[in-house]
């Protein structure tokens, strides 16, 4: 397929009540500003579907392509976003995931915060060992290499991350860590969504419409589960089905994975779950809206007009003079697209 997303996941887009304070926020990460601009009412209407005037700052991260953060100000918000949660739970989920050198590090800093006072939800690093998850292999304590992660969640009222330490491998395009920052973390690795829905096919547009590469998919029992069942707020006995879908660039073994990677969570169509979409898209607070590149705009925009999205927008120009459209896939997420330079 010529007419294709390229690169890794290129943006999140996160709604914030005051662009200083998320400034700093983000800066703790390794994140700065690189491009600003905005859009009136009448032409954020036409692009994202919301009568309102947006100013947007996007984030670079080192020299990084691809998981980078565009803060976007609303003068008149759809509504608040996700919010504050107690885990990742819920249809309309977002996430974004970041590697860093050390879990402990943030931990330090969420439990200063949470003792001052400040509003934010920590599920403490959790060790989940490669090929357990998949019942391939243990790793026997004492008498096997532990090759994993620790991963950890921070909740926010705006900010949904989970942060990872590896143990026991190395992945060298797997993030770029920045260790002159104060949390020593990477771009965005990887970011995440949550449906509930029986259909196999619900993630196939991805693959068979935008392009990405199907790179993962497995069905987790709740018995392997023991790294997700407090982020995914796993109700007893119960488990779910993941696809991963990279970087059309990135290499199967652990050494050749490419970051950029979109993670697809589905749960049984009658899990106890509720559906939030209506605040996971363009002009709500928090994590709203996914983007990826191409260079071959017009080509998708005809592709995905005629794949079953909804609500398309027109080839338009984003809030830094880009062409881009948005649109909502078949299982209802909110997305962009923006060209290539």
């Amino acid at each position: 397929m010529t007419e294709r997303c390229t690169g890794g996941l290129y943006e999140v887009c996160v709604g914030v009540t005051d662009l200083d304070r998320a400034l700093a926020d983000f800066a703790a990460y390794g994140c700065h500003p690189d491009l600003d601009g905005s859009l009136d009412a009448e032409s954020a209407q036409r692009l994202y579907g919301v009568n309102s005037a947006v100013r947007s700052i996007r984030l670079a991260h080192q020299d990084a392509d691809h998981g980078l953060v565009r803060l976007m100000h609303w003068e008149q918000p759809l509504n608040a976003g996700l919010g504050l949660t107690e885990d990742l739970r819920c249809v309309g989920s977002r996430w974004g995931v970041r590697v860093t050198s050390s879990v402990l590090n943030i931990v330090n800093h969420a439990e200063r915060a949470l003792a001052s006072g400040a509003s934010l939800n920590l599920i403490p690093p959790v060790l989940a060992v490669i090929g357990e998850v998949s019942g391939e292999r243990r790793a026997h304590a004492f008498r096997d290499p532990i090759v994993g992660v620790r991963e950890m969640v921070l909740l926010q009222a705006e900010y949904r991350q989970v942060f990872f330490e590896r143990f026991g491998y190395e992945s060298p395009a797997y993030g770029q860590i920045d260790h002159s920052s104060l949390l020593r973390t990477s771009q965005h690795t990887h970011f995440g969504l949550m449906i509930a829905s029986d259909d196999p096919q619900i993630f196939d547009f991805y693959e068979q419409i935008l392009g990405l590469q199907r790179m993962h998919e497995e069905t987790v029992p709740y018995e392997n589960a023991t790294g997700s069942r407090r982020i995914f707020g796993l109700r007893a006995g119960e488990g779910f089905h993941m696809v991963d879908f990279d970087d059309p660039a990135s290499g199967k073994a652990l050494t050749d994975r490419r970051s950029g990677k979109l993670k697809c969570v589905r749960f049984a169509a009658d899990a106890d779950i509720e559906d939030r979409r209506s605040h996971s898209r363009a002009g709500a607070l928090g994590y709203s809206l996914y983007c990826w590149r191409t260079f071959e705009l017009d080509a998708l925009h005809r592709r995905v007009t005629q794949a079953g999205a909804t609500q398309v927008s027109n080839i338009l120009f984003d809030e830094f003079a880009r062409r881009t459209f948005t649109f909502f896939a078949p299982d209802g997420y909110h997305w962009m697209l923006v060209e290539a330079p």
